[in-house]
């Protein structure tokens, strides 16, 4: 899959999920089960029923501010969406055309960044890592 796909995936994934807290959700919900419907029949009905059990479990997460289930649950969506666009690529173009007429609709959000360091001194060595700004004085 190249990156393209990858963010076509990062990005439908994400959207879903950022939606189902709103009130836009049921024409979301209606865009992704129908593209399921088109390109993966067999398997319509069951991912309309995990997309009302994410979205459940989406709203007990936020309600008691449970930032890591909410991730979590991006996290699975992106990699479902991933799969179907691996299976067949040419859903791409109706995703796209999906997400595209929800992008109004979906809430801002702030981007974060999973930042992880990692270093080994030895000796009298020093070692200065920051995830952003960093202001170092010595005297």
């Amino acid at each position: 899959m190249g990156p393209e796909m990858a963010d076509l995936a990062r990005t439908a994934g994400s959207t879903m999920v950022a939606l189902m807290a709103t009130q836009t959700w049921e024409s979301a919900r209606d865009g992704v089960v129908a593209l399921w419907r088109r390109f993966q029949p067999a398997r319509a009905e069951a991912v309309s029923d995990e997309l009302e059990a994410t979205r459940e479990d989406l709203l007990l997460a936020r309600e008691s501010g449970d930032t890591e289930t909410e991730a979590e649950l991006t996290a699975e969506w992106q990699a479902r969406v991933r799969r179907l666009l691996l299976a067949q690529p040419e859903v791409a173009a109706e995703l796209r055309r999906i997400l595209d007429e929800l992008e109004p609709h979906r809430p801002q959000q702030q981007t974060t960044v999973d930042v992880r360091l990692r270093a080994e001194v030895s000796g009298s060595g020093r070692v200065y890592q920051a995830g952003r700004d960093q202001h170092i004085t010595e005297r």
